[in-house]
């Protein structure tokens, strides 16, 4: 696509300027002003509040005076930055023997690892809509912010505004028969929630489709993987853990976690009770009265 149509980062749309904002770091909020839900904290320019205060201390000190004595605009400043962070690294310009200028890679070869994206669907709250200008995955620890930014641009040409991680550590458990405790390293993870220029919407979601098409979504899924099934085997495998004791007790599928059907044997056990307080009250006062 020609670079003169492609949006600026400094005209992000409005829900990308106020997924940013959501986005922002906890500590970073807090010292910021409160806002709305749903708002963004961008000036008229563009720029957040941490930008602003960037360029004004740039000004201050002399950094963006020109030759010619003048200085750039918020607006110019910024699409400065925005070009410096999306810039194609490990390349240079140079100029051929003939007067032509190329791209040269600078270094060695570097072979991409063995590791995986895994794009996930955004945490959407409910009764908000989706945001198509953020993207969620799920990447090993070792993988940083500009390895993101590099692959995505790299492999996909995705261009992007801003990167937010997070680690997600594995809970330590005790193995029953062992004194020492263990990680589960298949939920330890990185979280990487990136956020985009151009929209893009995740694949497949049964809130997108009809009733139709969700409801031939849901077979397909069950068909395949077994969804239903495997809920209803670790269901009936608890029951079974904490049941398997009571008398006449069997397992029949979905029936027997249903609410109704708990509330039922709640209020059986309850009368049962009762009636075993009501006999003993009265063995109680037949031997008083003796």
């Amino acid at each position: 696509m020609n670079a003169l149509l492609k949006r600026p980062y400094s005209t992000l749309d409005a829900a990308a300027a106020a997924a940013r904002t959501a986005s922002t770091p906890r500590a970073v909020r807090l010292r910021r002003p409160n806002i709305a839900s749903g708002e963004s904290d961008a000036l008229l320019s563009g720029l957040t509040p941490t930008e602003f205060t960037r360029y004004q201390r740039a000004l201050a000190k002399g950094e963006l005076l020109r030759p010619d004595g003048t200085e750039p605009t918020e607006g110019e400043w910024l699409a400065k930055l925005n070009s410096r962070r999306s810039r194609l690294r490990g390349t240079r310009e140079v100029v051929t023997p003939s007067g032509a200028t190329e791209t040269q890679v600078v270094g060695e070869k570097v072979y991409l690892p063995n590791i995986i994206f895994r794009l996930v669907p955004n945490f959407t709250p409910p009764g908000k809509p989706y945001n198509p200008y953020e993207a969620t995955f799920r990447i090993p620890q070792s993988v940083t912010k500009t390895d993101v930014r590099a692959y995505l641009a790299a492999m996909y040409g995705v261009q992007t505004t801003y990167i937010r991680t997070d680690n997600y550590v594995a809970p330590l458990r005790r193995a029953w028969n062992t004194s020492w405790v263990r990680g589960r390293s298949y939920r330890t993870y990185k979280r990487a929630v990136v956020g985009l220029v151009e929209p893009f919407y995740y694949p497949m979601m049964l809130e997108d489709m009809s009733n139709e098409e969700r409801q031939a979504r849901e077979e397909f899924l069950e068909q395949e993987y077994h969804i239903k099934f495997r809920e209803d085997m670790v269901k009936s495998q608890l029951l079974r853990l904490t049941k398997k004791n009571s008398p006449g007790w069997a397992w029949r599928g979905d029936f027997t976690t249903r609410r109704g059907t708990i509330l039922k044997k709640i209020a059986e056990q309850r009368a049962l009770r009762e009636e075993f307080i009501q006999v003993t009250k009265e063995r109680i006062q037949e031997a008083r009265e003796q």
